[in-house]
């Protein structure tokens, strides 16, 4: 491995030099080559020279012409090479020092060795004592210094990786290809390299093809070239020549197999060495998003054309006629028979020790999705090819990801046995490519993505198996514990913009949307709302989706903006450039209502709305009398009226999740109140972070924070169920958050906070009952 020392003292202009040189020697042996074909092998070419000799000089003269155009092909690729060697270098080099001026700039000093130390002689005497003299100045220090130094000893490493690249490619161009030999030209074994490649990269695809192939045929593969396998993917992550001809060699049978061979070393056998296969699972998934990368396309204006609409599509429809998708269309037309082919892998054939379902294989799909999950980059018009040619597939036959034993612990979870959800799970990570594959008018609105996902598809992959006396039959199938969980996930990602939400993060209730969007979140909910039940698995991801659309569900649930009411049938309208969802009532309440059944749904749910409550209150302005005023309040009562009736309706049908009704309300709690208590702090959807006492949020955090304080023995670590009774309901909901929006307006009597807030109670009762006639008794 080269040194920090060696890289920065080397003059990388010698390659250039050398290149030069190799490419003025091709020049000189064309010069031998000629005088060589007008002289020597002139000789065989004349009616002079007969008979069996002259047959041999031919074939001997012929062929040493043919060497000294193999000896210029060589020579150039060399020369190719080495300039090839010279811009990576030179390009990593200048990272590398970059890397080296951030660590100075941040307050580090590196050695000429690449060593990286606190910089002291940097600070004055007290500031040096103060340092040296507190622990946590010194772990703080320590802690930096071990950064600065990983980052320069990555810079390092991927010249180092580059450099054995470049070994790789230098040592394979001078072995002769013998690609024209036995009968198919004038060859002569082991001479000049007539198939030289100028390009490192293909040089260590097809060597890495080499160890790859050996291990999927159960060879020897040393510890040295495995490692050099994970060197290749590492050091070629972003080379589409290097993906796509190691892609290509392996095509999707040898890829698929590769996989599942990496991944029963990586979970089971050598323990020592899961790790290693592990990351090589990465790389070669990483390598798959390289080879099938689909480019950006962009309009006449220039701008980048978005998936999933028609003018992407026609695009994308133009690039498939083309050169440049010869490899892409070639992939997943292999893929599409690989794909539903049967593959061994240890973690499904094993199992089943005996009796039904032992030594099953598992679809070539499934080992793919599994692949993938490794991975990520992968181009939006891949997922949505592949997740659409599973599909096509499952709809012939919809047993084919059936399988004995559940795949959904952390033992076996890594598994996908449903290769679709587990695709969706990818298109979670990029929003773009969730939202064109659902939005109902993506591909000219002639798909059902949506409808089938929601509705149609079976998703029970899990064989049973019953007994009929001594005899052991296949019995219904069932679910695994992560079913959906793709989906739901994509479906947050498809209907938000953003990519699902981590702990600690709320769904912000005036995320801004696009048509697309919109769409997708009204068919969700037209779909999942008349039933008032929602898979488990998709409650909290469309909890957090639908709480980002809270300033619309505000006035859907109001029910006085009449924009709402016309558009509710096309899912959405644009007002002021803002495009908003637009759905009946009766679905959003009814889809409120299936969500709720999970407690941290309905807290996301409770606490996006009283957020948004806050903040249209600070919109009114001062001295608003009539309408202004009493519309924003009534409006605020409406909508948490009709949340008590969902609350309400859950807790009396006795249909939370599995949850004691106890247990519902202290999940709600803490969710809503003991998860404010410290810090109350959270960050956006977007990204933007808001803390406690700004005046955006003084609302739902202000009266959170007071009853956290007033109840901290009960929400500190396991909230009571009788905080969601007491402080969760709109009777005392309302006044704090009334009052509290009432100090920061210093001309607001007692008397006037009373009468604000019987407004707000009022729009109550209309909240309530509007909801309440919407849900129906679902005990049974």
């Amino acid at each position: 491995m080269l040194t920090y020392a060696e890289i920065m003292t080397t003059d990388f202009a010698a390659l250039t030099t050398a290149a030069e040189k190799w490419e003025s020697m091709a020049g000189e042996i064309k010069k031998v080559e000629d005088r060589y074909k007008d002289t020597v092998q002139k000789v065989t070419m004349g009616p002079n020279w007969v008979g069996v000799s002259a047959g041999v000089a031919q074939t001997n003269f012929a062929g040493t012409r043919y060497e000294y155009g193999a000896a210029q092909i060589q020579a150039k690729a060399v020369g190719s090479l080495l300039r090839d060697a010279h811009t990576q270098f030179v390009d990593l080099k200048k990272k590398l020092e970059s890397a080296r001026a951030e660590a100075v700039e941040a307050g580090m000093s590196v050695s000429e060795e690449g060593r990286v130390s606190f910089d002291y002689a940097r600070l004055t005497d007290s500031e040096r004592r103060a340092y040296r003299n507190d622990p946590d100045g010194q772990r703080t220090v320590s802690e930096a210094v071990t950064k600065w130094q990983k980052h320069i000893d990555d810079r390092v490493k991927a010249v180092s990786d580059a450099d054995e690249g470049v070994k790789i490619a230098l040592d394979a161009v001078v072995l002769d290809s013998n690609k024209d030999v036995g009968g198919k030209g004038d060859d002569q074994l082991n001479g000049f390299n007539a198939g030289a490649k100028g390009d490192i990269e293909l040089y260590e695809a097809e060597h890495a093809k080499d160890i790859a192939t050996r291990l999927n045929g159960g060879e020897k593969v040393s510890a040295a070239e495995v490692a050099e396998l994970g060197r290749s993917f590492r050091d070629n992550a972003d080379n589409k020549a290097f993906s796509q001809t190691f892609v290509g060699g392996m095509g999707a049978d040898g890829t698929i197999r590769l996989a599942n061979t990496l991944n029963n070393r990586a979970h089971g056998g050598d323990e020592s060495q899961r790790g290693l296969y592990r990351d090589l699972n990465k790389g070669l998934a990483g390598t798959l998003a390289g080879a099938t990368a689909v480019p950006e396309f962009k309009g006449s204006d220039g701008k980048k054309l978005v998936y999933g609409t028609k003018a992407y599509q026609d695009a994308f429809t133009e690039w498939s006629k083309g050169s440049d998708a010869k490899f892409y269309n070639d992939f997943m037309g292999d893929l599409r028979k690989a794909g539903v082919e049967k593959y061994e892998l240890d973690v499904v054939g094993d199992k089943i020790a005996v009796g039904t379902g032992h030594g099953q294989d598992v679809r070539g799909y499934q080992a793919l999705a599994t692949l993938m999950q490794q991975g990520s980059g992968y181009s939006p018009q891949f997922l949505g090819d592949l997740t659409d040619d599973m599909i096509a597939a499952e709809k012939k036959d919809r047993d084919i990801w059936d399988l004995h034993g559940s795949f959904d612990d952390k033992k076996d979870g890594w598994f996908k046995n449903d290769p679709v959800d587990g695709v969706l799970n990818l298109m979670s990570r990029d929003p773009e490519a969730a939202t064109g594959y659902l939005d109902p008018k993506a591909d000219g609105g002639t798909n059902d993505r949506l409808k089938y996902l929601l509705k149609d598809r079976d998703w029970d992959f899990v064989n049973t198996t019953d007994w009929r006396g001594n005899i052991e039959i296949t019995g219904k199938d069932a679910s695994d514990g992560d079913v959906r969980a793709g989906l739901g996930l994509a479906l947050e990602a498809a209907t938000t913009g953003h990519t699902p939400l981590k702990p600690g993060q709320d769904p912000w209730p005036e995320t801004p949307h696009t048509e697309a969007q919109a769409r997708i979140m009204h068919d969700v909910i037209g779909t999942l709302g008349p039933a008032q039940s929602v898979h488990e698995n998709l409650r909290e991801p469309l909890a957090r989706s639908l709480a980002s659309y809270t300033a619309d569900t505000h006035e859907m649930l109001a029910g006085l903006d009449a924009d709402y009411v016309k558009a509710s049938g096309t899912g959405f309208f644009t007002e002021d450039g803002k495009t908003h969802l637009a759905v009946p009532q009766d679905d959003l309440v009814q889809f409120m209502r299936g969500l709720s059944e999970d407690p941290e749904a309905y807290g996301t749910l409770h606490k996006a709305e009283s957020r948004y409550i806050d903040l249209s209150l600070e919109q009114i302005p001062d001295g608003a009398k009539g309408a202004e005023l009493t519309n924003t309040l009534n409006k605020a009562g409406t909508a948490l009226g009709a949340m008590a009736s969902i609350r309400e309706d859950v807790i009396n049908d006795g249909r939370m999740a599995g949850y004691s009704e106890a247990d519902w309300k202290a999940k709600i709690a803490y969710h809503v109140i003991g998860g404010a208590v410290t810090p109350l702090y959270f960050t956006t959807a977007g990204g933007v972070s808001v803390a406690f006492g700004d005046s955006i949020q003084r609302g739902v955090d202000t009266w959170a924070w007071q009853w956290g304080n007033e109840m901290k023995a009960e929400v500190d670590a396991k909230a009571n169920p009788a905080i969601s009774d007491e402080y969760l309901s709109v009777n005392k909901q309302v006044p704090i958050l009334v009052s509290e929006w009432a100090n920061g307006r210093p001309n607001t009597s007692d008397d006037d906070v009373q009468s604000y807030t019987r407004h707000v109670l009022e729009g109550r009762v209309r909240g309530t009952e509007t909801a309440q006639k919407y849900l129906t008794d679902t005990t049974n």
